[in-house]
């Protein structure tokens, strides 16, 4: 998959940001933080965070995987947690 740019972030689901969180992050030769994981999972469920997983609230699993994904790095991930700040706020 081609790199894409912050400004097609915006038109991507939460289970398409999760896949590319996924890609990027093994991409750098780096584990997926064990923290992490369990957010990104219930991620890949998700179209917007609006939805639901389980009892958990959209909102909830992606400001918990924002707060798990310290090691996640580089112009990509920032990008990407960019976007998911940004529909937090909205």
């Amino acid at each position: 998959m081609e790199t894409t740019t912050e400004n097609d972030y915006s038109k991507l689901s939460i289970s398409e940001l999760a896949w590319l969180i996924r890609q990027n992050w093994r991409s750098q030769g780096k584990q997926i933080y064990f923290g992490a994981v369990p957010y990104l999972d219930a991620m890949s469920c998700l179209q917007s965070v609006n939805d639901s997983y389980g009892c958990d609230s959209g909102r909830s699993i992606v400001a918990y995987f924002l707060g798990n994904a310290n090691t996640y790095k580089g112009e990509t991930a920032r990008a990407i947690k960019k976007e998911l700040n940004k529909r937090l706020k909205r």
